[in-house]
């Protein structure tokens, strides 16, 4: 593995075991020590996503009980999730809001009693840029700049390494990966050969082209 592949690595389980330096918590809009209506929670509108501060009204002072306060007991899962190449395992609780709004809070143990990160975000969540999943890849070299990323096809696969970009201020804090559209690799094997596996490439790569390339996760470090 060489450099490049471990400073992502531990990148990313920095963020998951919630390592990550945060520069502040900003205070979620309401007090989330007292109860609030299921009925009332759902509609809250708030999708923005702050990396190293929130996630909606979820920062790192956020517990399994106040997920249960805000949307309800039947609405959330709680599992467990390997990290990448199978190093580690967290402890996560799924928030189940419809295709849009759905995340995933990873905790720091399994207690659940402070949460480190969030991911498998639905459509609705954006940065302060307008980053979410399903942003294309056109949009994220407009909003990013010129960026290298990770090939196609392994645990790494797709990932941005975002210290290179205009919002290098993220890093540590947001984690980036794009993927290929459905059945691309069969559509346009050549291309999708030619920007596989472990090494970087840039964006600019004439190849990205015709795959169809859109963001597919995001993890954000509370």
């Amino acid at each position: 593995m060489n450099l490049g592949i471990k400073s992502i690595q531990t990148a990313i389980l920095m963020m998951l075991l919630g390592y990550a330096t945060a520069t502040h918590v900003i205070a979620a809009p309401q007090k989330l020590n007292q109860p609030v209506r299921v009925s009332q929670a759902v509609q809250l509108k708030d999708t923005l996503v702050v990396p190293g501060e929130r996630v909606g009204l979820v920062t790192r002072k956020t517990t399994k009980a106040n997920l249960v306060k805000l949307f309800g007991q039947s609405r959330l899962k709680d599992e467990t999730i390997s990290g990448a190449e199978g190093i580690g395992k967290f402890a996560v609780t799924r928030v189940n809001l419809g295709s849009q709004r759905s995340f995933t809070v990873v905790w720091s143990d399994n207690t659940r009693t402070k949460a480190t990160s969030v991911r498998d975000f639905g459509s609705a969540w954006k940065t302060p840029e307008s980053i979410g999943i399903g942003t294309t890849f056109n949009e994220l070299r407009q909003k990013l700049g010129e960026f290298k990323l990770y090939g196609l096809g392994w645990d790494y696969s797709g990932t941005v390494l975002i210290e290179t970009t205009k919002l290098a201020k993220y890093k540590g804090k947001l984690n980036l990966q794009v993927g290929a559209a459905p059945n691309a690799g069969n559509k346009f094997p050549k291309q999708y050969q030619a920007v596989s596996g472990d090494a970087t490439f840039s964006s600019t790569d004439p190849n990205w082209k015709p795959l169809g390339m859109r963001l597919v996760q995001m993890n954000v470090s509370l």
